[in-house]
C-alpha cells in the first residue's frame, strides 16, 4: 500500500512544480495503488494534455480505467533505463484489446437527435366524405366549380377533345367565416381526390431557404397524390404583393411558389391548387395571371336557404323542441356561418344555464335562439367597409364584378 505520508509529499511538490511531468507521473502511481484513480485520471490528463505520447502516461491511464495492472515500465525505473539505441521499442499495451473491453461500459460522445426536419411527409392526404351536395346554397359557386374542374374530370374524351388540362388554381374570397374552407373540402370530396390543407404557419420558417423547400416538397406530395387537392389557407399571407415586402426572404418565399404554379419542373397535371382569402386585393398580381389562380370565386354569407340548412346542422345533435328553422332563416340576415353556429352555441348555453339554476334539464326552445339573435351581431360588417372602398376604387381591371353587384343589391354602395 503506497505511504500516504509520501503521497502527500508528492502532491506539495506537485503543487509547486505543476510542470513537472516526472512527478506528476510519480504521484500518479501512487495514487492507483492507493485505489484513487479518479484523482490520478486527473495528474494523468495533465501530462497527456503536454505530452500525448508519454508511454507511461499511456500506461497508467489504461490502468486506471480498466483497474488492473497494465504490463510496461514504471516511470521510476524510466528515470534510470535509458531507451535502446535504434528503433524505439513499440508501445507493450495492446490498445485493441483495451477498446475492445470497453464495449458497452462507456456512453457514447455524440448522438444522433430524434429531431426531424420538416418534409411533406409532415402534411397528411385527407380523404373527404362530403360533397357539395352537402353545402347549402351558394349556387353560383357551386357553378363555377363544375364549370372549372368538375365537368373535365367527369368527360375525359370531352377534355381530351378540347384540349382541357386537369389543372389550375382557383382563389375562394369573401368574408372570413363563410365557409370557404368547408368548399374545398367538399371540392375534394366531389372529385374523389385527395385533399392537403396547409396553413401559413406549416410553409414559413424562420431559415434562409426553408419556406422555399416546403413549398417544393408539398406540391410535389400533391402531385405524387394526384388527382389532389391542395387548399391554401389565408394565401394573402404567403402570397402578399412584394412590392409590400420588406425582407428579401418573402419575395424568395413568392417566387418558389409562382414557380411552383407554373409546374416548372414537374407537370401539375391533376393537381388542383385552391387558395382562399380575406383580403384578395393584398395578393401579389402575379400569382393571378393565366395558369395560376386566374379563376376567382366570390363566397358570401349565406342567403335564407343556406342559413336554414346550417342552423339544421348546428342544432340536429342538441336536445331542441319547437324550433322553427324557416323562422330563424329569415331573423338572421347577414349572418355568416361562423356566426350561426356561434347563435346555436349561446342558445345552448342559455338552456343550461336555466337547467342547473332551477335544478331541472329542459330543451333548447325558440326564447333561446331568438335571445341569441339579438346579443350576437354579423362579423362580416367591417370586411364590407373594406370591400367598398376596393370596388368603388381599384376596379378597373373588374376581377370585382360579382361583388360589385352584390353590394349594390344590398344598398352597401
Amino acid at each position: 500500500m503506497a505511504d500516504a505520508k509520501l503521497i502527500q509529499s508528492l502532491k506539495a511538490a506537485v503543487a509547486a512544480s505543476p510542470a513537472d511531468a516526472t512527478l506528476r507521473l510519480h504521484l500518479a502511481e501512487l495514487l492507483l495503488e492507493a485505489g484513487e484513480n479518479e484523482e490520478a485520471l486527473q495528474h494523468l490528463a495533465h501530462v497527456l494534455k503536454d505530452e500525448p505520447a508519454n508511454k507511461d502516461a499511456r500506461r497508467l491511464t489504461a490502468e486506471a480505467l480498466l483497474g488492473r495492472p497494465v504490463p510496461g515500465k514504471s516511470a521510476e525505473s524510466a528515470k534510470t533505463e535509458p531507451e535502446p539505441p535504434g528503433e524505439p521499442a513499440e508501445d507493450s499495451f495492446d490498445w485493441d484489446s483495451a477498446e475492445e473491453s470497453f464495449e458497452g461500459e462507456l456512453e457514447p460522445m455524440f448522438i444522433e437527435s430524434d429531431l426531424e426536419e420538416a418534409s411533406a411527409d409532415a402534411w397528411d392526404v385527407e380523404r373527404e366524405s362530403i360533397t357539395l351536395a352537402d353545402v347549402g346554397g351558394l349556387a353560383d359557386v357551386k357553378k363555377r366549380l363544375e364549370v372549372a374542374f368538375l365537368a373535365p374530370l367527369r368527360n375525359p374524351e370531352l377534355r381530351k377533345l378540347y384540349g382541357k388540362q386537369l389543372r389550375g388554381g382557383l382563389l375562394l374570397y369573401g368574408p372570413p367565416g363563410c365557409g370557404k374552407s368547408y368548399v374545398a373540402r367538399a371540392l375534394a370530396g366531389e372529385l374523389g381526390a385527395g385533399f392537403i390543407v396547409v396553413s401559413i404557419h406549416e410553409i414559413l420558417d424562420m431559415w434562409v431557404g426553408r419556406s422555399e423547400r416546403n413549398l417544393h416538397e408539398l406540391f410535389n406530395l400533391a402531385r405524387r397524390n394526384a388527382p389532389c387537392v391542395l387548399f391554401i389557407d389565408e394565401l394573402d399571407a404567403l402570397g402578399r404583393r412584394r412590392s409590400q415586402l420588406h425582407t428579401s426572404a418573402m419575395r424568395t418565399t413568392v417566387n418558389q411558389l409562382l414557380a411552383e404554379l407554373d409546374g416548372m419542373e414537374s407537370a401539375n397535371e391533376g393537381v388542383f391548387v385552391l387558395g382562399a382569402t380575406n383580403h384578395p386585393w393584398d395578393i401579389d398580381s402575379a400569382l393571378r395571371r393565366p395558369g395560376r389562380f386566374d379563376r376567382m370565386i366570390l363566397v358570401l354569407p349565406p342567403d335564407e336557404a343556406a342559413r336554414e340548412v346550417i342552423f339544421k346542422a348546428h342544432l340536429q345533435e342538441r336536445p331542441i323542441a319547437g324550433v322553427d328553422l324557416k323562422r330563424l332563416a329569415r331573423s338572421s340576415d347577414g349572418l355568416t356561418g361562423a356566426d350561426i353556429a356561434h347563435v346555436c352555441e349561446s342558445a345552448a348555453e342559455l338552456a343550461m344555464i336555466d337547467a342547473v339554476a332551477s335544478g331541472e334539464v329542459r330543451m333548447i326552445e325558440m326564447r333561446d335562439l331568438e335571445t341569441a339573435l339579438v346579443e350576437v351581431r354579423p362579423s362580416a360588417g367591417e370586411w364590407f367597409e373594406t370591400a367598398r372602398n376596393v370596388v368603388s376604387f381599384a376596379n378597373a381591371s373588374g376581377d370585382y364584378d360579382d361583388l360589385l353587384a352584390f353590394m349594390k343589391k344590398r344598398k352597401m354602395l
